[in-house]
């Protein structure tokens, strides 16, 4: 999979973010939710033997105040190599959920997508029909706003109007489930895309990590990978288009909020993404969550609230700006994933999270679900 990672590749800027995460380890025999001290790891089992039940604790943040604490468990790069053990998802028992469309760019995108058929040939035309209409309309509007109603009857006038303009500027957020508690994947995995699809693409994103009580105790990265053909031939195969074996990667580590990283900072992230192929194939770009349509406290509320529970939390993905254009196979045919692709998504203040692309019928199975980690614990003596 390339060039083995460091420290120093996924580990935020700053040096005093707290960070907490969950690694599988090898001497233990399974996985164990952990608090990053520099560049070494230290076991946090004893606080709570899950990262959900880690970041139910109300008094979190003071409890990690000494870091010394908590048994010393090895460095971060003995993990990353693979000679101690890997990074897992940060997360385990949380609902893996995710808001869509809600940056203007990726809301034309997908209205692209919807006439194109799931055919990445007519992206072109239809991006050069379109955007000079519905792009210059979206610039700047909030969703649920008077400005936002005042859009859609244009567009309704124009018979421009779609179910992602729906979801993207209307009163009501696209919150669907990403994938299932424990399917996700950590940095350094290999990410899959499904053999069917001839059109996809990383999607680069904030996700933040929110209590059962619908509290935002923290962020990190995520990656929601998309098959932009499936979801293109209908948005009744969003399920096909978005969950499959390794298609959802989160990570390296959630940065907690309380300790000079706070809820209002996560709107003011700039989040990168960069893909090298083996083919020599590069891609890059920035996306400024300062541009999203709707703010992550709201994202978080229609998640989590009076009518829907997460007893275990939640790990909510923002959304993406990015719906990658520069073509690949050929002219016209736009930004399509291949084999062996490396995938960074960074932030300077959550780090960067790398993966690589294969196959989902080739990446190894998911086999280790709740029950298997349910087990797990008991026979460490941990429940």
């Amino acid at each position: 999979m390339g060039t083995a990672l460091t420290a120093r590749d996924i580990l935020p800027e700053e040096a005093n973010a707290l960070l907490v995460g969950r690694v599988w380890d090898e001497k233990a025999g399974g996985p164990t939710p952990v608090l990053v001290d520099g560049e070494h790891l230290r076991d946090l089992s004893s606080l709570a033997p899950t990262c959900a039940q880690l970041l139910e604790l109300q008094d979190l943040v003071k409890s990690l105040e000494d870091k010394t604490a908590f048994p010393l468990l090895g460095k971060l790069e003995d993990y990353l190599s693979g000679k101690s053990g890997k990074l897992l998802a940060p997360c385990d028992l949380q609902a893996v959920k995710a808001a869509g469309v809600t940056f203007a760019d990726s809301m034309l995108e997908r209205v692209i997508e919807e006439q194109a058929k799931g055919d990445p040939k007519r992206a072109d035309e239809i991006r050069a029909r379109l955007a000079p209409v519905i792009g210059e309309n979206l610039k700047g509007v909030k969703a649920g706003s008077e400005k936002a109603a005042e859009v859609k009857k244009l567009l309704q006038e124009m018979n421009l109007w779609s179910q992602y303009l729906e979801v993207g500027i209307g009163p009501d957020a696209e919150i669907f489930t990403k994938a299932p508690a424990m399917a996700s994947v950590g940095c350094g995995a290999k990410v899959g895309i499904h053999p069917i699809s001839d059109w996809n693409n990383p999607e680069p994103e904030v996700v933040l990590a929110i209590r059962s009580d619908g509290r935002i105790v923290g962020a990190t990265l995520g990656n929601d990978v998309n098959l932009r053909d499936v979801e293109g031939r209908s948005a009744l195969l969003l399920g096909k288009a978005k969950d499959n074996n390794a298609s959802c990667s989160i990570g390296p580590f959630i940065r907690l909020t309380g300790t000079g990283f706070e809820v209002e900072d996560i709107g003011t992230l700039d989040v990168s993404l960069t893909v090298t192929g083996d083919d020599g194939f590069e891609m890059s770009g920035v996306s400024h969550m300062a541009a999203i349509s709707r703010s992550p406290e709201n994202l978080a509320a229609q998640t989590l609230n009076a009518n829907h529970q997460y007893p275990d939390g939640a790990m909510l993905f923002l959304g993406t700006m990015f719906a990658p254009t520069k073509d690949r196979r050929g002219a016209g045919q736009g930004f399509t994933h291949e084999t062996g692709d490396r995938v960074e998504i960074s932030s300077p203040r959550l780090g960067s999270l790398i993966n690589w692309v294969d196959r989902t019928d080739r990446i190894e199975p998911w086999t280790f679900g709740l029950t298997a980690l349910m087990s797990n614990l008991a026979r460490r003596g941990l429940l």
